[in-house]
């Protein structure tokens, strides 16, 4: 009977012992992980929709994301660019907002639809000139019943501020910073949104992109990165196609096929709502079930690639621009969720962290290069240690590489100081918790889990893990990894040879700046609950102390992480003293008795702290700040 107790003892306690801990309080099942910093619940609709909810009540104000699951490797090869203009297209509206009149727009977007298809499947140039001009025609007519930017002036009118939406390999992100009473406003706006987009004012929202491919394609960065992309990756769609979408497909797009997009990726299941900030996730859950949960579930596609050949020898291209010269190596590694690209993240560190990575010790102080540089580039398929270098006046790109790849080689001998590795994970463990100090850096970091399909557990256990490497792994790791199977760019000076899409003739379209929708009369006129003001009690949230030199301190308890800020307060500045905004901008250059400018920042460094000091007209401040556990040694 003993041995059965125990045994069911253990059955109990396994949902524990895994990390993830099941919650059943009420009709919503959330997945929770014991001791996560966000405190994150992870809620699945019943049409699959994920929910991420963390609680931070900082500001009264929540960071939400609508992420969608899909990117441009996702793009249709006939119609790249596909994800990024659609991303444009969801600003346009519904057949609730944005339009005067539904029911007779509508018969002129079907026209300009079938036109559009007949325009790209038309080779001949004067046909398809003609075709366009009938586009053109409808499409100002149409406009006559659109009302532009309703989107934007609903989420103007909840009090929504960073309105915006990104594109790129693997994801389409959507993201509001709304106040704390406007959640239910926000979710039946996205709802409305995201169950029925209308393709509206299309080719004028084209005419942008265009003014985007163009812009992208003069400069000398964007190409770079589509070469060293397409070396990397010649068999997947990250080096075989590019977010912004080749000139041709641009020229001759497809209603179509957004709207099959639309139909195949922007399903619930496919897709997150990721918020932060100051609500009740238990009165959260219920609006986002009762807006979203309506969205029906499809089944998904499957996304297939090639696994790529490993690389034998360096590869090698160039790009000609007039933008400065620079170098790029890079170096391919398994996806975002991998071993290799958690290894990865720790080399990119070590090599570069901008105050004690090897290229900042031995290249960058000593002025070996204009400049270098090196991280990782994560995505859900695969990854890349990149490294960057720029080239002095008379220097070579050519030895700027040899430089790059020697440090790469010191890394592989291990020849780097013993206190390196402790310092650099200290320092991504502070740079974590303040990243978490704030609602965007914890849907980003819930956003990322769900798009990268990263265990939530194995998401916020990242520093823990880095933490248990040790220098013999990492070396060993390098030596594996970082041989000659690397890619590398030159980006020469010269005169580029640029594709330019030329736009079409688009008469301006009419717009209506003063109607309104009843769909936003109604969310205007919608009643919500006023914010209660919270305020600082100076005399109980501040301690104020005296030291035996009779000097004040005023002291706030850190109870949300392991940091520490300190200001020392100086009542005199610039007006006092005219030189001392020079004296305090030239003090991070000094030394003392004890250790050179250098040293200082390193041994900042290494107790993951750093200082600086700032002047102002009539006061002047030294801060201090980093890792509560080295406070004491930062301050001697």
């Amino acid at each position: 009977m003993k041995k059965k107790l125990n045994l069911l003892f253990l059955f109990l306690l396994f949902p524990l012992l895994t990390g993830i801990i099941s919650s059943c309080g009420s009709k919503y099942k959330y997945e929770k992980v014991p001791g996560d910093p966000l405190n994150a619940r992870i809620y699945t609709l019943d049409n699959g929709l994920k929910v991420y909810m963390s609680v931070y009540k900082d500001e009264p104000r929540i960071q939400a994301f609508v992420t969608v699951r899909v990117g441009s490797k996702n793009d249709p090869s006939e119609t790249t660019g596909l994800a990024h203009y659609f991303e444009h297209l969801m600003f346009k509206g519904t057949s609730k907002f944005g339009s005067l009149d539904w029911e007779k727009e509508k018969p002129m977007l079907d026209e300009i639809e079938a036109l559009f298809e007949k325009y790209r499947n038309e080779t001949d140039p004067e046909i398809r000139k003609s075709i366009y001009k009938v586009i053109d025609s409808i499409s100002y007519e149409a406009s006559k019943l659109a009302i532009p930017n309703e989107y934007d002036k609903l989420m103007s009118a909840i009090g929504s501020t960073g309105t915006n939406a990104f594109t790129s390999n693997d994801v389409t992100a959507y993201t509001e910073n709304i106040p704390s009473n406007q959640l239910e406003n926000w979710a039946l706006i996205q709802s409305e949104r995201f169950a029925d987009p209308v393709i509206r004012l299309f080719h004028t929202e084209l005419e942008t992109v265009y003014e985007e491919k163009n812009m992208y394609s003069a400069q000398d960065a964007g190409n770079v990165w589509e070469a060293l992309f397409r070396l990397l990756y010649p068999n997947h769609p990250y080096g075989q196609q590019t977010t912004i979408g080749e000139a041709e497909h641009l020229k001759n797009p497809s209603i179509v096929n957004i709207k099959n997009f639309f139909d195949q990726y922007y399903v619930p299941n496919n897709m997150a709502v990721v918020l932060a900030g100051d609500f009740n996730p238990d009165e959260a859950i219920v609006l986002i079930d009762k807006y979203f949960g309506k969205l029906e579930p499809k089944e998904l596609p499957e996304f297939t690639f090639e696994p790529e050949k490993p690389i034998e020898e360096p590869l090698v291209e160039e790009v000609i621009g007039l933008e400065a010269e620079q170098v790029n190596i890079a170096f391919r590694f398994p996806g975002a969720s991998s071993r290799e690209a958690l290894m990865g993240d720790l080399l990119g560190m070590m090599l570069s962290n901008r105050r004690a990575g090897l290229l900042d010790l031995n290249v960058n102080l000593k002025q070996r290069t204009l400049s270098s540089f090196a991280g990782m580039m994560k995505m859900t398929d695969y990854s890349a240690l990149n490294l960057i270098g720029r080239n002095k006046s008379g220097q070579s790109l050519e030895e700027v590489k040899d430089i790059l790849l020697e440090q790469v080689d010191l890394l592989k001998k291990g020849e780097f100081p013993d206190w390196m590795l402790e310092a650099t994970i200290n320092n991504l463990k502070l740079n974590e918790m303040r990243r978490l100090e704030s609602n965007r850096g914890r849907v980003y970091m819930m956003h990322s889990s769900f798009v990268n399909k990263i265990d939530w557990k194995d998401a916020i256990g990242y520093i823990d893990e880095l933490g248990k490497i040790t220098k013999e792994e990492l070396v060993a790791f390098a030596n594996e990894n970082l041989g000659n199977n690397y890619v590398v760019v030159y980006k020469r000076q010269g005169e580029p040879n640029v594709e330019i899409v030329e736009k079409p003739t688009i008469t301006p379209i009419h717009i209506n700046r003063d109607a309104e929708s009843d769909f936003i009369i109604a969310v205007k006129e919608s009643k919500v609950p006023e914010i209660e003001p919270m305020f600082i009690d100076f005399e109980k949230d501040i301690t104020r102390l005296k030291t035996a030199s009779n000097l004040d301190v005023f002291y706030s308890k850190n109870s949300e992480n392991s940091t520490f800020s300190l200001y020392y307060y100086f009542p005199f500045g610039s007006d006092n003293d005219k030189m001392l905004n020079l004296a305090a901008s030239y003090l991070e250059y000094l030394g003392t008795s004890e250790y050179s400018a250098e040293e200082i920042k390193q041994e900042f460094y290494k107790l993951a702290c750093s200082f600086s000091v700032y002047s102002a007209r009539e006061e002047t401040y030294v801060s201090i700040s980093g890792l509560s556990e080295n406070q004491e040694a930062a301050v001697k």
